[in-house]
């Protein structure tokens, strides 16, 4: 009986001795490593003109109506300052300065301020909408403390990282979590690779750095979920993509990525079995420009890509961030998939910004959509719409672009209003708003509640009795 106890109390040290060697603990204190890193991070304000015209009379006229366009001559148009809260970080240490986009953008006045007392302007060095990635150089002779970059490719899921940025203005502020996941996509940006974390990141934080333990950089804060604030729910730019564009904007002002020449879409596990193809991998071409890199190199639509540059493709979303961030004219091995073998094609990569594909992917049409219980017709929010009405970045919701004399909503809800919720549920399409309609017409209340920004960009919670 001991020598089984002595067993289980040896067994029983050595799985505790392997846990612990493949762990790591809660670290004691972030307190060292935030001192260190606080004076590299900064604050940034920025403001611009917005022109409103503004109504004269202490009312407002039905949409349709014949007064509305009687009196619309008497609206002054009105200059009003509109400013924006963000965060960002020194890179060099003559003051260059890496933040997102949409943090700067249409910005007149850029204030930068590190460690929470100095004030500095800054230019726009460079800016990549498709990245939300901008680069600022501080208009001052001083030296600053500069952070570097890590490797983001190595960050693990359940490492460890923090978080510093301007939060609601509030300055300065530290949160710490792990790496929740990696290679997200959340449909904000065309280049989406996000990590994950549940380090606290709210509105301000934009344009912060994500720090591992080391103190090194290993993400740009950009998105959260949830409009109100953190739900643990927080994504970033990966360094190494980061790194890419930022040293092309410093470089040459712009961005230069590889371009291939090829609409693409999945390869589903019915696409793979005709196909003769192992599993469902690759990206398969859909059609190839005329004149294209692919189009010289002799890719055809149906081909399957599975490699490229020696890099395996393993779902479609990978091959555009792939092929975007290698160098423009730089001759690479494409491997296909094409009547049931591989062959390798050669492709001299041409430059994303210049193409005619690029230029016509860049417009959007919006569909409008007519939903007939309300007696309306309605369209998906763009980019173009948030950017306009400087709505939240994540706003999502549908336009209504047209309201009939007998609807229900005619006395309650403005033309060019935005409806992002009925009954407490978010709306991301028509067919949201529709079954929600039918739902309520069905039930015995027959009333509907809106949450809606209205024609001035105010949210409102709107109630409307159905006929």
């Amino acid at each position: 009986m001991k020598k089984l106890r002595k067993y289980f109390l040896s067994l029983l040290i050595i799985l505790n001795f392997n846990t612990l060697s493949f762990s790591k603990g809660v670290p004691e204190s972030f307190a060292d490593l935030a001192e260190k890193l606080m004076p590299s991070v900064v604050n940034i304000s920025t403001t611009q003109t917005v022109v409103t015209n503004s109504n004269p009379f202490p009312f407002q006229f039905p949409p349709g109506s014949p007064f509305e366009d009687m009196f619309k001559e008497f609206g002054a148009p009105q200059e009003r300052k509109s400013s924006a809260l963000g965060s960002g970080f020194i890179i060099e240490e003559n003051g260059i300065v890496v933040t997102n986009n949409h943090v700067i953008q249409d910005a007149e006045d850029i204030i930068v301020r590190v460690n929470g007392d100095k004030e500095f302007k800054a230019k726009v060095i460079g800016a990549d909408p498709l990245s939300d990635i901008a680069v600022l150089q501080l208009d001052t002779k001083e030296k600053f403390i500069p952070v570097k970059f890590g490797d983001s490719d190595k960050a693990r899921i359940g490492d460890w990282v923090i978080a510093i940025g301007n939060p609601f203005g509030l300055g300065g502020t530290v949160t710490s979590g792990i790496i929740s996941a990696r290679n997200r996509s959340i449909g904000l940006s065309r280049y989406e690779d996000y990590i994950q974390t549940d380090a606290s990141i709210n509105s301000g934080n934009s344009g912060g750095p994500l720090f591992d333990m080391k103190g090194d950089v290993i993400g740009i804060n950009t998105a959260i979920l949830g409009r109100n604030g953190s739900i643990g729910i927080g994504f970033s730019i990966p360094s190494n993509s980061a790194k890419i564009v930022i040293d092309q904007l410093i470089e040459f002002g712009e961005t230069k990525r590889g371009w291939l020449g090829v609409r693409i879409q999945d390869v589903t596990k019915e696409i793979a079995e005709i196909e003769k193809l192992d599993q469902p991998r690759g990206a398969l071409v859909a059609s190839v420009a005329d004149g294209s890199p692919s189009d010289k190199a002799g890719i055809k639509a149906g081909d399957i890509i599975l490699e490229f540059n020696n890099e395996k493709i393993k779902i479609m979303k990978e091959l555009p961030i792939i092929v975007a961030r290698t160098e423009v004219g730089k001759k690479v091995d494409v491997k296909i998939w094409r009547n049931k073998k591989e062959i390798i094609k050669k492709v001299i990569l041409g430059r994303l910004e210049t193409s005619e594909d690029f230029k016509v992917t860049e417009k959007s049409t919006p569909t409008e959509t007519k939903v007939e219980n309300l007696k309306i017709s309605v369209r998906k929010i763009n980019k173009e719409d948030i950017k306009e009405r400087k709505l939240p970045n994540q706003t999502k919701g549908l336009l209504v672009t047209q309201i009939e004399n007998d609807s229900p909503i005619i006395n309650s809800i403005e033309l060019n209003s935005i409806i992002i919720e009925a009954q407490k549920k978010k709306i991301n399409s028509a067919n949201d708003l529709k079954q929600i309609v039918t739902q309520v017409l069905n039930s015995n209340q027959k009333t509907i509640l809106f949450v809606i920004y209205n024609s001035q960009n105010q949210r409102r919670y709107i109630g409307v009795k159905l006929k």
